[in-house]
């Protein structure tokens, strides 16, 4: 079945509510809808939907293909057929046909999702050999980027002459090109999803049996909680709490990023997906499970004789090998009895009642209004996959000559010691009960060089970030102190218990 003018409706009512000024350029359509024909066929005129795939590569390049047909150099794309169940579904196809780029190559971004990025209406002329007058195309192009390991393009030569990758400010169409700078959109993958390990310390682990016989994500297997991220969630952290939250009523306070995963999404997509890990010692029988049909504690022996798909077996046993039972050592003093304040065994140790703090020294280096930040590894113990300012911990050493030496080991600037100046501290812990740390913030008024990944098992890519627009993927801690920069704030608490 082609796609329902219902459908085709609720596509136009999303775009509309982040482009009202486009109303009267749809306004046709939206009349059409409400008409017997339909409004996806070639045949109806004076006008019908078409869809094009806006498709962006890791430097940010758009892909255009060399259309035989019309002589134009345009976005893969076409129209719609009658084995298409959705716009989404027409322009996956459409994709593939032409440059030979699979689904599982294709991930959709955070911002826009399955929403067209642009809806462009332009004029189509007469074409007497296929019977056609002249008529209007509602082109509705979506946006994807181009996972990392996609094939080598495989043109469909009778209906495409060539392609090219162009620049964003190179690409042919006016409205596209606009509404790319307004999106900002580049070539890094980012997760769009979120899902949580959740163990107990013990070895064992939280799944979820999923429904079966349903077009959702796994049906039948068992799984990690977790879900899409929706408009109200500010960063990929809140769609992890919301789903705990809405799918078994958990409210856990210690979620860190544990890795990125991907996985094949239900229309085929890639579907990078940001997993935390948090800790749990209670009874699945006593939640509220809203979803799925069984919450059940299970520890690695078991996994293998669950239905579970590799991946997220994989992803346990890793898990798993990285986490090994804390032996706790027992108490030299009587459960019930007074604990004794421990001295000081050496000189120079901490005093009594005291406890060492980390120090962590950050640069805020600073261009045109815009802010250095580096994108974390992934599989980062802390904060992986999310945009961080250049930093680093003290050793024995001070904490400018520190952050000298990180900025040159990590990006290869040149800093002079000379030229930094505090301008903020972050006094936190992470966690309760773990080390307290002392955050530096350093501006740089003098240094050298262009930023490079030197540490790719650390940072993945550079990237100047507008003050006014930063990543919604940003360490907490570091937006707490960039905003109180801004605010000429010289300090910050976080993570404390008043």
């Amino acid at each position: 079945m082609p796609p329902s003018p219902d459908h085709v409706r609720a596509l136009i009512t999303e775009y509309l509510e982040r482009h009202p000024e486009e109303g009267g350029a749809l306004a046709g359509l939206l009349k059409a809808l409400g008409a017997e024909d339909d409004p996806t066929s070639r045949s109806t005129l004076p006008g019908h939907v078409t869809c094009g795939g806006i498709v962006i590569d890791a430097d940010g390049r758009v892909l255009h293909v060399a259309h035989r047909a019309s002589g134009l150099l345009l976005p893969p794309g076409g129209h719609v057929e009658a084995t298409d169940g959705s716009l989404f579904a027409a322009v996956l196809r459409e994709i593939t046909e032409e440059t030979g780029i699979p689904a599982s190559s294709l991930v959709l971004t955070p911002e826009y999702g399955r929403t067209p990025l642009d809806v462009d209406v332009h004029a189509v002329p007469a074409n007497p050999a296929k019977g056609e007058g002249p008529h209007r195309h509602y082109d509705f192009r979506f946006v994807f980027r181009l996972a990392p390991d996609a094939p080598d393009l495989a043109l469909q030569e009778e209906e495409v002459a060539g392609a090219v990758w162009l620049p964003q400010g190179e690409v042919r169409s006016p409205t596209l090109r606009a509404r790319l700078r307004d999106a900002d959109l580049d070539g890094t993958v980012t997760p769009v999803d979120a899902s949580v390990v959740i163990h107990d310390g013990r070895g064992r682990y939280l799944v979820h049996l999923r429904d079966a016989n349903k077009p959702i994500w796994a049906p039948g297997h068992w799984d990690l909680l977790g879900g899409g991220r929706e408009p109200q969630d500010a960063t990929l952290l809140d769609t992890a709490v919301r789903e705990l939250r809405e799918e078994a009523g958990l409210e856990l306070d210690r979620l860190r990023p544990y890795a990125v995963e991907h996985v094949t999404g239900t229309d085929g997509t890639s579907v990078p997906v940001q997993v935390y890990t948090g800790e749990w010692d209670g009874e699945p029988d006593a939640l509220p499970l809203t979803e799925g049909q069984l919450l059940a504690w299970r520890d690695l022996a078991q996994l293998p004789y669950l239905t579970m798909l590799p991946s997220t077996r994989r992803l346990l046993e890793r898990h798993a090998a990285a986490h090994a039972s804390p032996v706790r050592p027992t108490p030299a003093h009587p459960a019930d009895g007074p604990r004794r304040r421990p001295a000081a065994a050496t000189t120079g140790a901490a005093p009594p009642d005291t406890e060492p703090h980390i120090v962590g020294v950050h640069l805020v280096l600073e261009r045109d209004g815009q802010v250095l930040l580096g994108r974390r590894h992934p599989d980062s113990a802390y904060a992986g996959g999310m945009w961080h300012v250049l930093a680093g911990h003290c050793a024995r050493e001070s904490a400018t000559a520190c952050l000298v030496r990180e900025a040159k080991e990590e990006a290869g600037l040149l800093v002079d010691p000379d030229g930094l100046d505090l301008v903020h501290l972050v006094h936190m812990v992470d966690h309760p009960g773990e080390r307290p740390r002392v955050q530096l913030f350093f501006r740089a008024r003098a240094w050298e060089g262009t930023p490079r990944v030197l540490e790719p098992d650390k940072t993945v890519a550079w990237r100047y970030w507008d003050a006014d627009r930063l990543p919604a993927e940003l360490v907490p801690y570091t937006r707490a102190a960039l905003g109180g920069i801004r605010a000429g704030r010289p300090y910050t608490e976080t993570g404390w218990s008043r």
